[in-house]
Parts: C-alpha cells; structure tokens; sequence
C-alpha cells in the first residue's frame, strides 16, 4: 500500500514534482473515462483526485473500479459533500475551506463522516483549502456560499495559509476552482510555498504543459489539472512530461 502522505511529503523533499489528474464523475461516462484511462497508462499521473462539487450521477464506486482496472497511482477523494466519501478510495482529502467563514465547511461537514472515517482503513490528508478567484464564477464557491480570495491578494493568501498550518493541516491546497480563467498567480503561490513548511497543492486554470511548468517554478509540490483533460484528453502525455521534467534535477 502507498502511503500518501509520505509520497507527496518525500517528494517534497527531494524538489520532485507531482501531477494529480483530477476526475470529476459528473463530467464523464464510463466509455469516455476508460479512454482517458488508456492514455494515463502510458502518461501516468503520480496521483488521481476524485470528485467535485456536486453529484448529480451516483458513479463514485464504479470509477474508482475503472481506475484500479487501467493504473496503479493512489485515488484520493476530494469530496464536495459528504455523499462522495467511499471507503474504497485509497485516501481522502479531508478538506477544510479555510478561505471562507461557512462553519459547514470548516468543521460541520466534517463531524458528519468522522466516526466512518475513523473507523476506516482510507487514509485521511487534513488539507487547508483555499479558493481564489481566478475570473469565473465557480460552483464550488456557490455551493459553499463563500467568497474567493482576490485574486491579487497574496497577503491574505500568506497569512490564510498560515494560520491553516498551525492549525495542524498538513497540506495547502490553493486552487482556482473548476473552469477557472487562469492558473493562479506565481507571486501567489511563491508568496504561500516560502511562509508555510507543509506541501503546497495547486490547481485550477491549468490548461497546457507551459502553465503546469510555471505553476512548479512557483513552487507548487503538486499540481492538479481536470478541466483541460476532459476537453483535450491528448494533453496526458504533455502534462505528464511538464511533470517529470523536474526530474533530472534531483540527484
């Protein structure tokens, strides 16, 4: 069994960089996610996110199935609800929206699934959830009846992110939301990754291998890209190379 946060921590570490392909269920069928599989086999992401901010199909169960079939990279759920959580994920990423003051989402939601959690052998990641404005309305600021961070804010970012890490979250996720307009900025992301020590997860308006490269420069540990794959599943391989790029600097 991988150990997640022991994967993204040592690679962290060493300065190598990770892809997360993020599949949302609503977005695809069965027909369109096997091809996408198809392509990730050759192009393999170091990790696969799982869910969104809605469920209108109840195809959680049977993705997770799919996957398992076609890689062997580690599914974490990153639940919109609490109907999205499944203990046949590898891991979960217990997502606090720090950015916004719903207490459903900060701590209500989470009480919810607690006891099941605990009781399970998926293997919990507290993650500081941040959205930002990125130029788009996003469903998951809708659903979540909170506002975005400016998008040219990057002291509430720094000081967001920080509070998350005393809070004892073990990783930052700064993201754009689905649809995003544009990748979040690199003063941003260099601005949180140089005042917090955990890992630094960043997605949202991640559109092409420049962006993601960017995105890394920043210093993102992780970066996640969904939107894009639906529309030009093709760009697997581009996104793949972006990350193992960083590879060879690593001795």
């Amino acid at each position: 069994m991988i150990l997640i946060e022991k994967l993204i921590t040592e690679s962290k570490s060493k300065g190598k960089k990770l892809f997360a392909w993020l599949i949302d269920p609503d977005k695809l069928n069965e027909e369109s996610l096997v091809n996408q599989l198809k392509l990730a086999q050759k192009n393999t992401p170091d990790l696969i996110f799982l869910g969104g901010s809605l469920m209108i199909k109840n195809q959680i169960n049977l993705f997770i199935d799919l996957i398992k079939e076609y890689v062997k990279s580690p599914i974490i759920l990153f639940p919109g609800s609490t109907n999205q959580v499944t203990e046949n994920a590898d891991g979960i990423l217990f997502l606090s929206l720090i950015s916004g003051r719903n207490p459903d989402y900060l701590i209500g939601r989470h009480v919810e699934v607690a006891y099941l959690l605990k009781k399970s052998t998926i293997q919990v990641l507290p993650t500081g959830y941040i959205l930002v404005d990125s130029g788009l309305p996003t469903t998951a600021s809708y659903i979540s009846n909170t506002f975005p961070l400016p998008y040219n804010k990057s002291d509430i970012a720094v000081s967001t992110a920080m509070a998350g890490e005393l809070l004892g979250l073990r990783f930052i996720f700064l993201d754009g939301g689905s649809g995003a307009a544009k990748p979040i900025s690199a003063e941003m992301i260099t601005a949180v990754k140089q005042n917090v020590d955990i890992p630094l997860i960043v997605g949202g308006g991640i559109c092409n291998a420049r962006e993601m490269k960017n995105v890394f420069l920043a210093g993102a540990d992780v970066a996640v890209v969904g939107n894009c794959i639906e529309k030009k599943p093709e760009l697997m391989k581009d996104f793949y190379q972006a990350a193992r790029s960083f590879d060879k600097n690593i001795s």
